[in-house]
């Protein structure tokens, strides 16, 4: 760990950190991170902690760290670092025992730890974690880790993207914590778009003094701008994507390369994101409609033209994967043409250039890997303000990429009418993915929301690329006035040369 991190980096509640001989570095006690803005006065809406399952499972008290009352525990439970899924449950007054936890884990996550663990009790028994894991413990062995030790004796060099416009606080967060990766080969180019201020370099230029750190100006201002900004100023290079409202897991990195040495066909990695904090009733809610993972889960999984008949291309829902989290090999964007300028933040559309993304790579007959154990923790929108904007933004940027891609493909139109009974369906199911873990208070006016937003899609994307397109045209007649100028400017400086460069006759110049 960089020893200039900031403490705020440190203070999630890392429950039972395992001590397992020859590991790589255990995951260090990491953040619950106090509240930004003025907190409820007397509830915390969930506390979030990591729970290693290698060590004694701790007891929880019913108050967080600033003394609000919590009401749930959302905790991540991992055994020898890997994430092996969450576990939501109620806080009662006397807080939770380890028996409480032992409990709640074996009746979530029970079938993924019995894949892991031959020991671990049936569903249909009680939960004895001690007893499933003494043996292990003695052992002091893990394939997980030994995995990742072999893949970081060759670990491939790989840039982090992370794209900024005026989030300096979140941004110097960010960087906290990709310099203290527990991985060999990297550096981090930071892309500034549209500035208005400096704010952004010097936060990049002080993490620069403590690790590979770069900056690259992107003046056109939009999310896809930027990014292929990064594309073209990184040719060759294996592209890791992080959002500056967003702190790495310390083995998110080594979790990337092990993706990509045991995929080697794979031009996409996507990892899984998950809440840094749950502070506000509308970052729960958030979590409850999916999350960023909507569904996806912690099981690894692989897609690709093989793969179509059980999930569709053209039907992102769960996604596979997001442009928060995502790792790209060399070549693979440019080889789907870049991100459509007219999706992304910062346009009518407001999003979805990652989702087009994707869909261009498995459609040119790509392949996208998803390995959960790529982590990375969003701190979501704390205000129902935030959440209502972002609901219908993921509404109309779903849409916005359909049209994008029905004007370049149009081909596409039938695929996708057949798709949509089951677009329809989920989107009104109670059990289907869009709706089934939305808990009782979730506004309900949210989900209208999002179906407005899906609604004003394709007219935001048509207006946002003619936006783009009228941009375009003003950027080429600037360049040729500039050249112009530099040519008109050439001419009155060497009088003695005709505008084709040939020396004049007589004029002294050499021949």
């Amino acid at each position: 760990m960089n020893p200039t991190q900031s403490t705020e980096h440190a203070r999630r509640p890392h429950f039972g950190v395992p001590a397992v001989a020859g590991a790589a570095p255990t995951v260090p006690p990491t953040r619950v991170i106090p509240a930004r803005t003025v907190p409820a006065a007397d509830r915390l809406p969930a506390l979030v902690a990591d729970v290693e399952l290698t060590g004694a499972l701790p007891r929880i008290a019913a108050t967080g760290p600033d003394g609000r009352r919590a009401e749930r525990a959302w905790l991540l439970v991992r055994l020898h670092t890997e994430p092996i899924g969450p576990v939501l449950l109620p806080v009662p007054g006397t807080g939770l025992s380890p028996a409480d936890l032992a409990a709640a884990i074996h009746a979530t996550l029970g079938d993924e730890l019995r894949r892991r663990l031959p020991d671990w009790p049936a569903a249909d028994t009680p939960a004895d974690p001690d007893r499933a894991l003494a043996a292990l413990r003695a052992s002091g062995t893990s394939a997980y880790l030994a995995r990742r030790a072999e893949v970081l004796r060759d670990a491939p060099p790989i840039t982090v993207v992370i794209c900024t416009r005026e989030r300096p606080g979140p941004l110097a967060r960010c960087l906290d914590s990709l310099l203290g990766q527990h991985y060999p080969n990297f550096r981090v180019l930071v892309v500034d778009n549209a500035p208005t201020s400096d704010a952004t370099r010097a936060v990049t230029a002080a993490a620069a003094r403590s690790g590979p750190v770069d900056y690259l100006l992107a003046p056109r201002p939009g999310l896809s701008h930027a990014r292929n900004a990064a594309v073209a100023a990184a040719p060759g290079e294996i592209l890791a994507w992080i959002d500056d409202d967003e702190v790495a897991d310390p083995y998110w990195l080594a979790e990337v390369a092990r993706a990509l040495a045991d995929h080697p066909t794979a031009d996409v990695i996507s990892g899984v994101i998950v809440p840094a904090e749950l502070e506000t009733d509308p970052q729960l809610w958030f979590e409850e409609f999916g999350g960023h993972s909507k569904g996806r889960g912690f099981t690894p999984d692989v897609f690709s033209p093989a793969t179509a008949h059980r999930q569709s291309p053209l039907y992102p829902l769960p996604p596979f994967g997001t442009g928060a989290n995502m790792t790209f090999r060399p070549g693979v964007i440019e080889r789907i043409g870049g991100f459509d300028t007219a999706l992304g933040a910062g346009t009518p559309a407001m999003g979805s250039e990652d989702t087009l993304a994707f869909t261009r790579v498995l459609l040119a007959g790509g392949t996208i890997a998803y390995h959960p154990g790529a982590l990375v923790r969003h701190y979501h929108r704390r205000d129902l303000a935030g959440l209502r904007t972002q609901m219908i933004g993921y509404g109309a940027g779903l849409t916005a990429a359909y049209t994008s891609l029905l004007l370049d493909r149009p081909g596409l139109l039938w695929p996708l009418l057949r798709l949509a009974p089951t677009a329809l369906r989920d989107l009104r199911q109670p059990d289907g993915p869009r709706l089934a873990g939305l808990g009782a208070g979730f506004p309900r006016d949210l989900l209208g929301e999002n179906r407005r937003g899906m609604l004003r899609g394709p007219l935001a994307y048509l207006r946002g690329r003619r936006r783009d397109r009228r941009q375009d045209r003003r950027d080429r007649q600037d360049r040729r006035d500039r050249q112009d100028r530099r040519d008109r400017h050439g001419r009155r400086d060497t009088p003695g040369r005709l505008r084709d460069g040939r020396a004049q006759v007589g004029s002294g110049a050499a021949t």
